[in-house]
């Protein structure tokens, strides 16, 4: 069992391709790539931590291209891996239906903080991934706490692995 994260999907959302400037044509092209891309990598019994901003789910009527009519579970049942869902900032109308604002976990002799939106991270912890902020950072420091940003627009639209994540965080460190 392998162990993805990701963020900001924002299956189902044409707007986002213009307000992170995503290289997709259209919402068709930007889902099928998202799933795609996840299911390449991700294995049916894997666990796939998402931290935020799944899909969008819109109602009848509602404002264009802030959401197709799918709901989450829509989504899901094309995706490999098991999920366990952090509750981002758009993710109250989708029918996810997560409680989870945030998790903890243990890797590699430390606590890793997970949260959706940067500001809401616990600096107590000295490493938190966090997704929100699409292509503005990969990664920060904020109060002795380094964040990494795990959103599907720094790591090529595709969940990325906690390997290749520790990997990369460590080069950054190093300056490099």
């Amino acid at each position: 069992m392998t162990f993805w994260f990701s963020s900001d999907y924002h299956l189902g959302h044409e707007n986002i391709i213009e307000y992170t400037k995503r290289p997709f044509k259209n919402l068709a092209q930007m889902n099928a790539t998202l799933i795609k891309n996840h299911n390449s990598r991700v294995k049916p019994n894997d666990t796939v931590f998402f931290l935020g901003d799944f899909c969008f789910k819109n109602s009848k009527g509602g404002k264009e291209g802030e959401g197709d009519l799918h709901n989450a579970d829509h989504y899901i049942s094309k995706l490999n891996g098991r999920f366990t869902f952090i509750r981002g900032n758009h993710d109250n109308n989708n029918s996810l239906k997560t409680i989870l604002e945030y998790a903890v976990i243990h890797h590699g002799g430390q606590d890793i903080f997970l949260c959706h939106k940067p500001e809401d991270v616990d600096t107590a912890y000295r490493l938190a991934f966090c997704g929100h902020v699409h292509e503005k950072w990969k990664f920060k420091r904020i109060k002795g706490c380094d964040l990494i940003n795990i959103g599907c627009d720094q790591w090529g639209f595709k969940p990325v692995e906690l390997q290749e994540i520790m990997k990369e965080y460590q080069k950054w460190k190093k300056g490099g």
